[in-house]
């Protein structure tokens, strides 16, 4: 098996750890198999856009989602380290309201599969790219924004300076005014 599959509090959204290949030259490693990927969750998805995005320290994107042509996301960053999130909003979810965060960078090499869900990260590092391929393409006019630090979901960001965020993310919606998942 070329990766290992790490559960976290939040079943669906899974840490996938690739097989890393090193020696004095430096590494190698599948960053995408798509037999592999099945084989270590059981999940079929077809990814159909990869996003590639680099942003400064505090820099923080999210939390995004789209209420119709909702996507998965397998996330990644290449240079730098990030806090990255993932909010369960299937009104019907034992998990509902609930969120994970996950430290993803360059020298853990860990990915997260996080599936149709609130998503957001946080740049912990001096700057940080981060790549992620998705389930379905970007629908701006379907693309909703969850504050990021809504109270009532009591996101423990791991920053201590104030955020960067856009106009979009400041003015994001909490999480008793937001449209739902079924």
């Amino acid at each position: 098996m070329s990766m290992h599959v790490i559960p976290t509090a939040l079943p669906e959204v899974l840490i996938i750890e690739p097989k890393v290949f090193s020696d004095e030259r430096g590494f190698f490693l599948e960053s995408f198999n798509k037999k592999s990927f099945e084989a270590a969750t059981g999940l079929k998805r077809e990814f159909v856009q990869d996003n590639h995005s680099r942003s400064a320290r505090n820099v923080l994107r999210g939390l995004h989602y789209q209420i119709e042509h909702p996507q998965g996301k397998l996330l990644r960053a290449v240079t730098g380290e990030v806090f990255d999130v993932a909010v369960d909003l299937r009104r019907n979810s034992p998990n509902f309201g609930k969120w994970v965060g996950v430290t993803l960078s360059a020298e853990n090499k860990r990915q997260l599969w996080c599936p149709s869900f609130a998503h957001g990260f946080v740049v912990i590092s001096e700057s940080a790219e981060f790549l992620y391929k998705t389930t379905d393409y970007w629908h701006p006019e379907h693309e909703r924004s969850l504050l990021w630090n809504d109270p009532s979901l009591s996101i423990q960001w791991p920053i201590t300076a104030t955020p960067v965020v856009s106009a979009k993310d400041a003015e994001g919606k909490t999480f008793k005014e937001i449209d739902y998942f079924l």
